[in-house]
């Protein structure tokens, strides 16, 4: 099983809007038992809070399915339970080397370093603009998804 653990500032936004668009893709592929993929924070300022009203508004006009999440903070343990440790921004990135420590497996990247024009992924909680934030995270999450079936094909298909 391939685990990926998506990570924004609060967990509330970004991060689960990947999670729940990653699921649908590996949905759609027929994939579902090959993953296991959740999200988490950065910051303790979200801990318990819900998905907010606009990521959960996007997901529904877009017609993915998203479950009762509640934002976590990343743990240093979670390098060792995951393979694939994706944030969103340079920010994200700096905040989770400082949770994790060091990267010895090369597991920690932004969702866009998939991509084809590497880019931070704003955050709506501050730019009101779900939309973008959307196209930028289905582009990242296409890009992962291709990135890890042709890497670990023989995993997934196994």
């Amino acid at each position: 099983m391939i685990k990926i653990l998506f990570v924004c500032h609060g967990n509330i936004c970004r991060s689960p809007m990947a999670q729940y668009v990653m699921q649908d893709l590996v949905n759609k592929k027929s994939l579902t038992d090959c993953f296991y993929i959740d999200s988490a924070a950065t910051s303790t300022e979200e801990i318990g809070s819900g998905v907010h009203y606009g990521t959960r508004g996007k997901l529904h006009e877009m017609g993915i399915p998203l479950g009762n999440h509640r934002a976590v903070q990343l743990k240093r343990s979670d390098y060792d339970e995951y393979d694939y440790i994706i944030g969103m921004d340079q920010w994200n990135r700096k905040n989770m080397l400082r949770i994790l420590g060091k990267d010895p497996g090369n597991k920690v990247s932004l969702l866009l370093d998939f991509a084809e024009q590497p880019r931070d992924i704003a955050d709506p909680w501050y730019t009101g603009n779900f939309d973008i934030t959307f196209d930028d995270i289905l582009e990242g999450c296409e890009a992962l998804l291709a990135h890890i079936v042709s890497e670990d094909r023989d995993r997934l298909y196994s």
